[in-house]
């Protein structure tokens, strides 16, 4: 929800310098999740087409509060709350569950177990969550009701089975993989090494929010490549099934990351990684420190309800 404001921000101003044709596709993120937009005709008064002469981000954050309202900054957001939302229990839930049977296997707090099971935790998140997705850009391209959502899908399978519900799983793993081994490795590192400086048993909210922008910064930085490619395979998979528009190159994920290299150089891997440090790095301090302060606090309020006789 915070971070919500920066990529609308910037949505805007890509529609600005560089209008969206009709019929293809953007990619609009909370910093969250990936939120799949195909443009609409000219008439169209979708808020990511809303005129707007903007100079700079600051000129467009201020523009947008004063001529189209506060609520504005969070537009597009309801759908991505919907995926956001169990995505993160799973995730966050999983990974919790997972390290602590691990340390009890292995009877040892090894470095690599947030490795371990960080991908693991990640990989399941996502694998429930994907057919979600499917169904939520569908119902994103034309309003449908659930009989006709229900049939929608239901030919979907009969066509392709069962697997054509996880489209696009592949792109999304080779991103979300690594970020989460190097996110929740380097997070634990970082926690434990703060807590050890200050004494503290258990990290505090600053521990962890530091903790968990800086694990996000160096996750982001080094999974660039892959987020570029995943952007333009979501958006090449979606024109082909929804608008029916041929692709003519391969998807791979190498073949894409060629193409990229040949038409822009390696710096063309790297595009967008400022603004996506600027959405990741406060999302993951905001997630992770919001999930170990309610953690701890139902901890202890746990262990008080215990100790009353």
């Amino acid at each position: 929800i915070l971070v919500s404001p920066l990529d609308v921000i910037k949505t805007r101003l890509q529609a600005q310098s560089n209008p969206f044709p009709k019929g293809k596709c953007f990619v609009y993120s909370s910093g969250l999740m990936d939120h799949i937009c195909v443009c609409e005709n000219g008439d169209s008064k979708a808020w990511y087409k809303k005129p707007g002469n903007f100079k700079g981000t600051l000129d467009a954050f201020v523009k947008i509060i004063r001529i189209e309202g506060i609520k504005s900054l969070w537009s597009g957001l309801p759908p991505t709350l919907i995926m956001a939302v169990p995505n993160t229990i799973i995730y966050f839930t999983l990974y919790d569950q997972l390290r602590e049977a691990l340390k009890y296997r292995l009877e040892k707090d090894d470095g690599y177990i947030p490795i371990l099971a960080g991908s693991l935790s990640r990989c399941n998140a996502l694998t429930v969550v994907s057919p979600l997705e499917l169904i939520r850009t569908r119902m994103q391209h034309r309003k449908l009701s659930y009989k006709q959502l229900y049939m929608c899908v239901s030919t979907k399978v009969a066509a392709d089975g069962w697997f054509s519900l996880w489209s696009g799983w592949s792109s999304t793993v080779l991103r979300d993989i690594p970020f989460s081994a190097m996110y929740w490795y380097n997070y634990e590192r970082f926690k434990k090494m703060m807590c050890n400086k200050i004494g503290a048993h258990e990290p505090t909210f600053f521990i962890a929010f530091t903790s968990g922008a800086a694990s996000g910064s160096i996750a982001a930085v080094i999974t660039q490549p892959f987020d570029v490619v995943k952007t333009h395979r979501q958006t090449a998979l979606w024109e082909s099934e929804t608008l029916e528009i041929p692709q003519r190159d391969s998807t791979s994920t190498w073949a894409v990351m060629r193409k990229i290299v040949s038409s822009n150089g390696i710096t063309g891997l790297f595009a967008g990684v400022i603004p996506r440090l600027c959405k990741v790095a406060p999302a993951c301090a905001i997630m992770i420190s919001t999930y170990e302060y309610g953690k701890s606090f139902f901890s202890h309020l746990s262990e008080k309800l215990n100790q009353r006789p």
